[in-house]
């Protein structure tokens, strides 16, 4: 298959069967051996068709004057792809409708080939600036104008607006447009390694074990096939450091990461609790992520007790240090996860709220007097942060919030608090960081 049909079986797969995009496009490109410019083209279709599906959807019911619901999920596919060759890439627009009818051609029935050229001849007709014209015209509603403008659900829209302005922030359409941004690929040096540069890796960010990698495949470095280096967000990476550095840490303190799964931030902590010999107990509810944990600190040479229980009935003794990364919505993590944005719904919120309020209760008992709580969430709605912190606080006098953003200005020069509050909040659009909330709560006593 060429990279035009290897991103068309992508994006059958994430619609039917709620792949990850991340994780199948490498399986994808593997197994039908596209070389390097193949490959590229094929995650620029792929990842920028999600990345812009809801703008794209807009314009092919203009264009075909039919409702999504009453287009071919296949056929609506294929259009999808051939808008993002015409409205979003530097292909001519003849040679993106060529190719299109003729991946159609391909993997379509017959009488759907035709609606599809004829679908894709109208969205040719009108260059990307005039279609946002129309849709500045057609739709006077600010907030709807900008999620389909920037392809986000209006339920999105509205909370990272609400999260925007809880931070002091009002720039909501810079954030929207960060989000539909490729992200950069950031990688950590684990403390614990002896770690060289090499080419194409610059040091840069807000994390101080961070770097981005300037071009080509991560795998392909010797710190990577080392377990120096680890693929892994530079927000995550500050959230790790926020609790491990947190204060002086003390030989034989025991450290628990609640919710340790898929391991990037286990990785890191474990890295930092070899430094000082402290212990890391990593605990993981999934049989599948709790494989990919000890995958993880096996490849990063790092050794820590894996468990496989329910992180709100844990009871395996009191912990110094607690990493609760939350289970989310992940409406921070836009950037890398694009299809997501079409799966959570503003129900959803209801029973994660539940989880992460008994989660957060749970590595409340578990923690140590003096010891020291972070509740971490890649997701920045103040339903999923500092709710469930207010909640925690108002219900034990034994709660000190610390001053997550002292902390980690002490621990990286790059990074800017916002001093009106101890919580941290990262921005996509400011920090070049997954959208990740941080905060650290110490038990007094």
């Amino acid at each position: 298959m060429n990279s035009r049909e290897v991103a068309y079986e992508l994006l059958g797969r994430v619609r039917s069967s709620d792949a990850y995009a991340n994780l199948l496009l490498p399986d994808l490109i593997g197994k039908n051996k596209l070389d390097r410019a193949d490959a590229a083209m094929c995650v620029e279709l792929a990842f920028g068709t999600l990345r812009n599906q809801g703008f794209y959807d807009w314009v092919a019911s203009k264009a075909t004057s039919r409702d999504l619901a009453a287009i071919d999920a296949d056929a609506l596919d294929v259009i999808r792809l051939g808008a993002h060759q015409i409205l979003g890439m530097r292909t001519p627009p003849h040679a993106a409708l060529n190719e299109t009818v003729n991946l159609a051609k391909r993997v379509l029935r017959q009488g759907a080939v035709g609606f599809v050229n004829a679908a894709l001849r109208r969205i040719s007709e009108k260059p990307r600036t005039e279609w946002v014209e129309l849709l500045e015209r057609e739709v006077a509603d600010p907030a709807r104008r900008l999620a389909i403008l920037y392809s986000h659900p209006d339920w999105i829209v509205k909370a990272l607006k609400l999260a925007l302005e809880a931070d002091g922030r009002s720039e909501i359409e810079k954030l929207l447009r960060a989000n539909n941004d490729a992200p950069s690929v950031n990688l950590v040096a684990l403390p614990n390694h002896r770690f060289v540069d090499e080419e194409d890796l610059v040091r840069e960010g807000i994390s101080p074990l961070g770097y981005r990698l300037e071009g080509g495949d991560p795998t392909s470095l010797r710190g990577f096939q080392d377990g120096s280096l680890r693929v892994q967000d530079q927000g995550s990476q500050l959230a790790a450091l926020a609790l491990s550095r947190a204060f002086e840490a003390k030989p034989g303190e025991r450290w628990l990461d609640l919710c340790a799964g898929p391991g990037g931030k286990a990785a890191l902590l474990g890295a930092e609790a070899k430094l000082v010999g402290a212990k890391l107990v990593a605990n993981e509810i999934s049989n599948h992520r709790s494989r990919l944990v000890s995958q993880a600190l096996a490849d990063s040479g790092v050794k820590a007790q894996v468990i496989n229980e329910d992180g709100r009935t844990l009871d395996v003794g009191l912990f110094d240090r607690i990493m609760i990364d939350a289970p989310c919505t992940g409406l921070g993590a836009l950037r890398r996860r694009p299809e997501s944005r079409w799966r959570k719904t503003a129900e959803d919120l209801k029973e994660l709220n539940v989880l992460q309020s008994e989660l957060i209760e749970s590595g409340w008992r578990q923690l140590a007097p003096g010891g020291v709580l972070a509740y971490v969430t890649c997701s920045p709605h103040p339903a999923e942060t500092t709710a469930i912190l207010s909640k925690l606080l108002g219900k034990h006098k034994d709660a000190e919030l610390l001053d997550a953003g002292l902390i980690l200005e002490g621990i990286s020069d790059q990074f800017m608090p916002n001093r009106a509050r101890k919580t941290v909040q990262l921005w996509p659009h400011t920090d070049d960081t997954d959208a990740m909330f941080i905060s650290l709560i110490k038990k007094v006593g």
